[in-house]
C-alpha cells in the first residue's frame, strides 16, 4: 500500500511539472509578445529556463535532503533524453524533420556539446565539488554573455498562431500565473525526491539510477510537451533552441547551484558509467546529423529513439 501511495505522488508531481510548465509557457511567450522579444530569446533562453525549473527543483530539494547523486542521476538522464527521445518526437511530429540551418544552432552546437560532457568530465573523481560547481556556473554565464554579445542573433520577432497579448494587463496576469505555478513546482519537487528516496530503498536501487531512469525522463515533460507543439504548429525554429537551452542550463547552472549547497560524491559508478557512455554516444550522433545535413530527419529520430531505448535496456540489465 505504502509502494502505491508513493508511485502516485510520483507520477501526480509530473503531472504538476507538466501542467504548471505548460501554463508558464503560455504565459511567458504572451509577455514576450507585449515585450517584442525576439524569436531566439524565447525558444533558447525563456523556454530553456521553463524546461530547467523541474530540474532545479528536485537539484535543490534533494541537495537539502542530503541525497544530491539525485540531481546529478537526473540532469544526466535528462540530457540523454532531451537529445534522442525528445529530438525524436519532435522529428516524427515535423513536416520535414527539424531544420538546422540556422547560423546560430551551429554556432551553438559547440557549447552544447561542451556543456554536456562538462559534469561528466569534472566528476571523473567521483566527486563534484563547490569549486566545480563554481567553474559549471561561470560556464552558463560565459555563454549567456556570449549569445548576447551579437545583435544580428535576435533579428527576428516571436510570432506564432495565437492573438497577440493584449497589453498591460494580460501580461501582469501572466506573471501571477508564472509565480503561482513556481509555487506548485517547489511543492511537486518534494513530492518526487520522497518518492525517489522511497524507491531506492524499496527495489534497492542507487539514488543515482532513480535520478537516471525515472526522474530525468519525468522532469523532461516540459520540454517534450513544447517540442512536439512547437512541431505541430511548423514552429520547428523555435525545438532545438530549446532544446540545447535545457541541455546547457541544468548541465552547468543547476548542477553548479547543487553542488555548492551540497557537492556530489558517486560511491556505486555502475549506472552511472552506463549513462555517460550513451550520453556521449548520443551527443556524437546529435552533432553529426546537425553537421552533416542541417537538420535532424526522420530517419535520423528513428536511429536517436533506438539509442534511447538501449539506454534504458542497458540500465535495467546492470541491476538484474
Amino acid at each position: 500500500m505504502t509502494t502505491l501511495i508513493y508511485i502516485l505522488i510520483f507520477f501526480a508531481s509530473c503531472l504538476a511539472f507538466y501542467l504548471s510548465g505548460e501554463l508558464i509557457v503560455k504565459s511567458l511567450i504572451k509577455i514576450a509578445k507585449f515585450l517584442g522579444w525576439k524569436e531566439f530569446v524565447v525558444s533558447f533562453l525563456v523556454m530553456a529556463i521553463v524546461g530547467s525549473l523541474p530540474n532545479l527543483f528536485v537539484g535543490i530539494s534533494s541537495a537539502l535532503h542530503g541525497i544530491p547523486q539525485l540531481s546529478f542521476g537526473d540532469v544526466i538522464g535528462g540530457n540523454v533524453v532531451d537529445l534522442t527521445l525528445a529530438i525524436a518526437l519532435a522529428a516524427f511530429f515535423a513536416k520535414g524533420g527539424i531544420p538546422a540551418k540556422s547560423k546560430t544552432v551551429h554556432s551553438t552546437l559547440l557549447f552544447t556539446v561542451i556543456a554536456a560532457i562538462l559534469p561528466i568530465i569534472l566528476i571523473w573523481d567521483n566527486n563534484l565539488s563547490r569549486i566545480d560547481g563554481v567553474i559549471m556556473i561561470a560556464f552558463f554565464f560565459a555563454y549567456i554573455a556570449w549569445l548576447f554579445s551579437k545583435k544580428e542573433r535576435f533579428t527576428k520577432t516571436c510570432e506564432d498562431e495565437t492573438p497577440p497579448a493584449q497589453g498591460f494587463k494580460t501580461s501582469f496576469s501572466g506573471i501571477f500565473k508564472i509565480l503561482f505555478c513556481l509555487a506548485v513546482f517547489a511543492i511537486a519537487s518534494e513530492g518526487i525526491v520522497r518518492s525517489a528516496k522511497y524507491f531506492a530503498v524499496a527495489f534497492n536501487w542507487p539514488i543515482v539510477l532513480i535520478g537516471l531512469l525515472i526522474v530525468g525522463l519525468g522532469n523532461c515533460a516540459p520540454e517534450i510537451f513544447f517540442a512536439i507543439s512547437s512541431a505541430k504548429k511548423n514552429m520547428e525554429w523555435m525545438i532545438l533552441g530549446d532544446l540545447m537551452g535545457t541541455i546547457v542550463a541544468p548541465a552547468t547552472l543547476v548542477l553548479g547551484i547543487v553542488a555548492l549547497i551540497n557537492p556530489i560524491y558517486i560511491s556505486d559508478f555502475s549506472p552511472f558509467g552506463v549513462a555517460r557512455i550513451f550520453l556521449l554516444i548520443a551527443i556524437i550522433f546529435f552533432f553529426f546529423f546537425i553537421k552533416n545535413d542541417s537538420q535532424i530527419s526522420k530517419k535520423e529520430a528513428v536511429f536517436l529513439l533506438f539509442i534511447y531505448i538501449a539506454f534504458i535496456i542497458a540500465e535495467v540489465f546492470i541491476r538484474v
